[in-house]
């Protein structure tokens, strides 16, 4: 029963976080909300254990589609980084600001950039395309994510300091123009550079709150030194470039991994 033990221990952190909210902001939507995506991520952790292979791919369709088709486009609310700087700059700790709080800024201490492997709706669609693993070395563009994260602050700080009206309206039009030049971007990046997750890895402005979080993440990938035949396979199939043969804090594209566990299902010692 012990390999059940992380999927039990996802959805008791998200319950506790979804009651925690529920009886402070006293709004049961936080109850479902966080019940939910609780539930999703230890039944797609519950399916990777049993070793079905889709395990990864449903979490990101039953998360991914809540966030953006019910949470987005049905709810309205923008859950983009511009409705985080919203609600920041309204003072209200609601929608996008807990969102962040939890997923992106907090969250990251435990389980690194699980968020970017299991619930993005970006890298939901781009993972349906064919390069799966990268071909080419990583091209030194990561300077590009904090532009998109600048003017992502600029523009709504812009907002506010000019004192547009109907604020609430054009985050809403940010939030679907948004998602579309993200996946316009997303998915040219990836026929250009021949990698599913080139926008994730050098336009996504998520990843400067996401980096230095997933430094300290309690939930990572190891490698048992004395299992591991150094045969390559794990950093050839790592879609986000990541030396996991190395244990310490300090390795190669280490805040990168998303958890996909790739490494883990194709490593032929049993050593991750």
């Amino acid at each position: 029963m012990k390999k059940y033990l992380p999927p039990i221990l996802m959805l008791v952190i998200f319950e506790a976080v979804a009651v925690t909210l529920w009886q402070t902001k006293d709004n049961i939507f936080y109850l479902f909300n966080f019940s939910y995506i609780g539930c999703s991520i230890a039944l797609g952790m519950f399916l990777f254990i049993r070793k079905h292979r889709n395990a990864r791919r449903i979490v990101q369709l039953l998360v991914g589609l809540y966030m953006l088709i019910y949470l987005g486009l049905i709810c309205r609310e923008n859950m983009q980084i511009e409705g985080f700087w919203y609600y920041l700059f309204t003072g209200v700790f609601e929608a996008a600001t807990i969102h962040y709080a939890v997923a992106k800024i907090f969250g990251p201490l435990i389980f690194g950039r699980g968020w970017c492997g299991y619930a993005c709706w970006t890298a939901m669609v781009l993972d349906f395309l064919p390069y799966k693993t990268p071909s080419h070395e990583r091209k030194n563009l990561g300077w590009i994510r904090y532009v998109t994260f600048a003017a992502s602050l600029i523009f709504v700080a812009a907002l506010f300091l000019a004192h547009v009206g109907n604020i609430e309206r054009i985050m809403f039009w940010a939030f679907i123009i948004g998602n579309a030049v993200y996946y316009a971007v997303g998915i040219a990046m990836a026929y250009a550079f021949k990698d599913n997750r080139a926008f994730c890895k050098y336009f996504c402005p998520i990843t400067v709150f996401l980096k230095p979080m997933s430094y300290f993440a309690r939930i990572r990938v190891t490698c048992d030194k004395e299992k591991c035949i150094s045969c390559g396979k794990c950093a050839r199939v790592c879609p986000m470039d990541v030396d996991v043969r190395d244990n310490s804090r300090n390795r190669k594209n280490g805040t990168e991994c998303i958890l996909c566990m790739e490494c883990v299902k194709n490593c032929p010692a049993d050593a991750l």
